[in-house]
C-alpha cells in the first residue's frame, strides 16, 4: 500500500498512508503528540507514581519509531532502566525510515541507536543504549502473547475506524491481563466506545487533556496498585 513522509506542522515528520486516509501521528505535530500522550501522560506519569526499575513498556504499533526514539531518551536522561516490547505486523520500508529528522529534532547523538532499532532483528532482545534494552516483534497483537507482564503500554494502533479489530473488549482484556498491578495504559483515542470497551475489560478510566489539536485522551489504570 503506497505511503509517503509528510511534514507536521512541529517540523517533524510522519507518515501517511493515503489509500486508507490515515497518517501514523497527528498532523498537528508528531513529537509533540507523542512527547503528550506517550511520555509525559504515560512514562513520566508511572515514574511520578511508583519507583520501579526497570520499567516495562509494551507498544503497540511500533510504526516510525518515535514513542521507542523517546522512551530511549527518557531512559537516558533520567539514567532510568527500560525494557520495551513492540509489535509491528507491518513495518516501514528503509527509504521511509531514512527520510524521517526525528534524530535531527530531538537528539541527534541517539541516531546510530534509533538506525539500529529498525535495522535490528525481529524477536532477538538488543542493548540499544546502556539503559534501553529493546525487542520488536513482528506480529500482530492477536498473536502476541505476554508472557512478562508489563508496567505501561502506550497503544499506538490507527484510529477504530481504520482498525475497529484492535479497539474491542477482547482485546483490552488481553492486555489489561499483560500489565502488572497498577500498570498504565495510554492512548490518543477518547472515543466514548473506546472507554466504554477499556472499562469492561476491568480499567478505571481517565480523560484527561490531548495533545495540541485534540480535547481529550485516555490514560486507564489496572485497578490494584503496584
Amino acid at each position: 500500500m503506497p505511503t509517503e513522509v509528510i511534514i507536521t506542522k512541529d517540523g517533524s515528520h510522519s507518515i501517511a498512508i493515503p489509500e486508507l486516509n490515515v497518517t501514523y501521528h497527528s498532523h498537528h505535530g508528531a513529537i509533540q503528540e507523542s512527547m503528550h500522550v506517550f511520555i509525559q501522560a504515560g512514562l513520566e506519569y508511572l515514574v511520578q507514581q511508583a519507583a520501579t526499575s526497570p520499567v516495562r513498556i509494551f507498544e503497540m504499533g511500533l510504526g516510525t519509531g518515535l514513542n521507542s526514539l523517546l522512551a530511549m531518551q527518557y531512559a537516558e536522561l533520567h539514567q532510568l532502566p527500560i525494557k520495551y516490547e513492540a509489535v509491528e505486523l507491518h513495518p516501514l520500508a528503509d527509504e521511509l525510515v531514512q527520510q524521517l529528522n526525528y534524530c535531527t529534532e530531538i537528539d541527534e547523538s541517539l541516531a546510530p541507536a534509533f538506525a539500529t532499532l529498525h535495522q535490528s532483528p525481529w524477536q532477538q532482545p538488543i542493548a540499544l543504549t546502556p539503559y534501553f534494552n529493546f525487542t520488536k516483534h513482528r506480529l500482530s497483537l492477536h498473536d502476541f502473547a505476554f508472557n512478562n507482564p508489563f508496567h505501561l503500554v502506550f497503544y499506538d494502533a490507527f484510529a477504530p475506524a481504520a482498525q475497529p479489530d484492535l479497539w474491542t473488549t477482547e482485546v483490552f482484556t488481553k492486555i489489561y491481563n499483560g500489565l502488572l498491578p497498577g500498570g498504565i495504559f495510554v492512548t490518543y483515542c477518547s472515543k466514548g466506545d473506546v472507554r466504554r470497551a477499556l472499562q469492561a475489560a476491568g480499567f478505571i478510566i481517565e480523560k484527561i487533556p490531548g495533545p495540541p489539536g485534540k480535547r481529550e485522551m485516555i490514560r486507564a489504570i489496572k485497578t490494584e496498585k503496584v
